[in-house]
């Protein structure tokens, strides 16, 4: 029997959804690697969340264990999600600029998992910055006019919603299941449209090996 059936199989769909989604992402957009890499961390994190809820939770030392993992692991998902951001908006040369601002949040919740007290909150708190930054980024990018701005501000804010029922009491309520199994749902919906606005970024026109593929392709 699972401790927690509901939360444990929406994490599992989640999990699953993000891995069929990562290897569809195009290759030849500007961050491709750091969109792919995002989608892959939230993918294998949402899989042991399914274990977590199903198996694990409440239970001393190993479900802790499990927890501070699963949690750093979203602050890494965070790590790929602003490097893409900050490439695709601003350009390679300008991704020096967030890091340190991107090591901060990092190091100040690896610090709290290693003390013992990882939590959706204390998440919140460390990654209010790096989501500030690629909040900030995609509006500016919108505002010029990036052929993605919109949608990836539209996926954001469905992540954000399903974030919400977690963290305010009663608000998964209105849906009649728990806050757990809520938050899955919206970061389900979340990655899905995430998917489609890196689909719709401007592609690279000269990617390495892009001619050669090119020419066997007409070949054949």
């Amino acid at each position: 029997m699972l401790i927690q059936p509901l939360a444990s199989l929406t994490d599992l769909v989640l999990g699953l959804v993000s891995l069929i989604l990562w290897p569809r992402l195009p290759r030849d957009v500007e961050g491709a690697r750091y969109w792919r890499a995002a989608f892959a961390w939230a993918g294998a994190t949402a899989l042991i969340g399914a274990v977590y809820h199903g198996f694990l939770t409440g239970r001393p030392t190993i479900g802790e264990v499990t927890w501070a993992v699963m949690s750093t692991m979203v602050v890494v998902v965070m790590s790929y999600l602003l490097a893409a951001a900050v490439v695709q908006v601003l350009g390679p040369s300008r991704a020096i600029v967030f890091w340190p601002l991107r090591l901060v949040g990092f190091v100040a919740y690896g610090i709290i998992a290693a003390t013992g007290h990882p939590s959706i909150m204390a998440i919140m708190y460390c990654e209010s910055v790096t989501m500030a930054c690629v909040i900030g980024l995609w509006v500016w990018a919108w505002w010029r006019g990036h052929p993605s701005g919109g949608a990836m501000l539209v996926a954001i804010g469905v992540s954000i919603v399903g974030a919400l029922f977690r963290l305010i009491p009663g608000a998964s309520d209105v849906l009649h299941i728990d806050p757990d199994s809520a938050y899955h749902l919206g970061q389900i919906v979340g990655m899905v449209l995430l998917a489609r606005a890196v689909a719709r970024s401007p592609r690279v026109e000269a990617l390495p090996g892009a001619s050669s593929a090119a020419d066997a392709a007409a070949a054949s």
